[in-house]
């Protein structure tokens, strides 16, 4: 009775795990046999599953014909480097000081910080919206970059935390006793050693602000200002008429740049994501 059970858990958890694996690729993988389709590929009454008769590339082509992608690809990237700075910078900053400072207040600012976790981005729009159009920032970069930064501090604050609670502090001490200023020692001895989180940090935020769609749709308004998650509304015509293959060459056009960079930096990733787990 033992082996069978023993038999039956090796089997299920494997089983388990294919299915979740097929359930997060599937889509995935039918949108990019989708993208290769023609148009009458797409009538009524076809089979919306079928594989594509031929690999047809024109539907790249009028994805990138059709609408204004690159613009948008370059607003997006624009919007993704100055958010990542300003989380990478800022939360990095706060972590070492709410961890390796002693300081009165130092754990109501990390309460503070995680605070912001439990903050629905949902009920900041309308204020936001009305901040923003009194200090005249709507439609720019500014209206959909600070709001990124804000919202994705709690977490990554938390994470640089986690971090720090397991750098030496005799690496520190060394360093300011011969003769370190803190901005010195953060500089040249913390951060080459907060590698890994900071790539961890760069993904998970770089990703979440190129997919961010709620506050471009709420604070932008001309079309040079959009980013690649609005630009997609471009393939549907008069009569809500959508050119599927477009839309779906232009959906991988849009996620192949985050598959590539999540890939390549998995490693990493993996590895400040359990930085601390362990202390070594």
């Amino acid at each position: 009775m033992d082996e069978l059970r023993k038999t039956a858990g090796r089997i299920t958890f494997p089983a388990l795990l294919l299915v979740m694996l097929v359930i997060q690729i599937f889509p995935i993988i039918w949108v990019l046999i989708s993208s290769f389709k023609t148009i009458d590929e797409f009538r009524i009454g076809s089979n919306p599953f079928a594989l594509p008769k031929s690999l047809y590339f024109g539907n790249y082509i009028n994805a990138i014909v059709k609408s204004d992608l690159l613009l948008y690809f370059k607003n997006s990237l624009i919007v993704v480097v100055f958010v990542l700075l300003g989380i990478l910078i800022l939360s990095s900053m706060a972590g070492f000081a709410l961890e390796k400072l002693r300081f009165r207040g130092r754990k109501a600012g990390l309460l503070f910080f995680l605070f912001g976790i439990m903050v629905p981005i949902q009920v900041t729009l309308i204020p936001l919206y009305q901040i923003y159009r009194e200090i005249d920032i709507l439609d720019t970069y500014t209206s959909i970059i600070l709001p990124q930064i804000g919202f994705g501090l709690p977490v990554s604050v938390y994470l640089f935390v986690s971090f720090y609670k397991y750098v030496p502090n005799e690496v520190m001490e060394s360093a300011v006793m011969d003769g370190a200023t803190m901005y010195r020692l953060f500089i040249s001895i913390v951060m080459p050693m907060s590698a890994n989180i900071l790539v961890t940090v760069a993904t998970l935020f770089g990703v979440f602000a190129w997919n961010e769609f709620i506050f471009p749709f709420t604070f932008l308004n001309s079309k040079d200002m959009l980013t690649v998650t609005l630009g997609l509304r471009d393939y549907v015509g008069n009569y809500g008429m959508t050119d599927w293959g477009a839309t779906f060459s232009a959906i991988m056009l849009t996620v192949t740049p985050t598959f590539v960079v999540y890939f390549l930096l998995s490693k990493s990733i993996i590895s400040g994501m359990t930085a601390g787990a362990v202390k070594s």
